[in-house]
């Protein structure tokens, strides 16, 4: 299993949910580190498949988290995952369809800077993303709004704080799971970790709350 994370972060915040995923599947879960700021997206995604194909594995998991989640699908999308080993994909509160937050901050200059090429070009131009792909993809979106939504957004909607709930459904999923946690607290929630978890080995989210695309 692999994690690739967010915006502004450098993947370190993400040890607290790779020794419980490792813990759980009793495998190797290490990072995948890249600049969220400075390098687009599309340099990004190949850098990840790069990284991937020297990975020696029978199962390949992928777990992204916020932006993380982007620079997966579009790896994905740019045909470089195919000849990956056979695995599934967790993503959580990545704004695959838009983030109305995005759109805010980039009202001003210094919101745009502070952004970043990869969000730039992913988040603020129209798109229609779908899953298309062979592995399947297992969604976990929050509730809990603390977070730079709060400052930048005026919009309704049940949020993470950063991302809203509607803003991380894309069609094609195989699972979306809503849960009490901000979109910082993803990586730290054992509960979150314990789905994850369970995705990665079944396909299928634990609880009812759990909704099929």
């Amino acid at each position: 299993m692999v994690y690739v994370h967010g915006l502004w972060m450098t993947g370190i915040e993400g040890i607290v949910l790779r020794r419980r995923l490792a813990k759980e599947l009793d495998a190797v879960t290490p990072m995948f580190s890249y600049l969220s700021v400075g390098v687009g997206i599309g340099a990004n995604a190949r850098s990840l498949a790069k990284r991937l194909s020297r990975l020696r594995a029978d199962t390949l998991h992928l777990v992204g988290h916020s932006l993380g989640g982007l620079v997966i699908c579009k790896m994905f999308e740019e045909g470089a995952g195919a000849s990956l080993p056979p695995g599934r994909v967790v993503l959580l509160g990545s704004p695959v369809a838009g983030s109305r937050a995005a759109h805010s901050l980039a009202n001003w200059k210094i919101g745009r800077l502070i952004m970043g090429r990869s969000v730039r070009e992913e988040l603020l131009a129209p798109r229609v993303r779908q899953w298309t792909h062979d592995r399947e993809l297992g969604v976990i979106a929050g509730t809990l709004s603390i977070g730079l939504g709060r400052i930048v957004n005026s919009h309704r909607g049940s949020s993470d704080g950063t991302i809203y709930v509607d803003e991380t459904r894309i069609p094609g999923m195989k699972e979306h799971l809503v849960m009490h946690v901000s979109h910082t607290g993803l990586p730290f929630s054992a509960a979150v970790a314990t789905q994850t978890a369970a995705f990665l080995r079944t396909g299928r989210f634990n609880g009812a709350q759990a909704q099929e695309d």
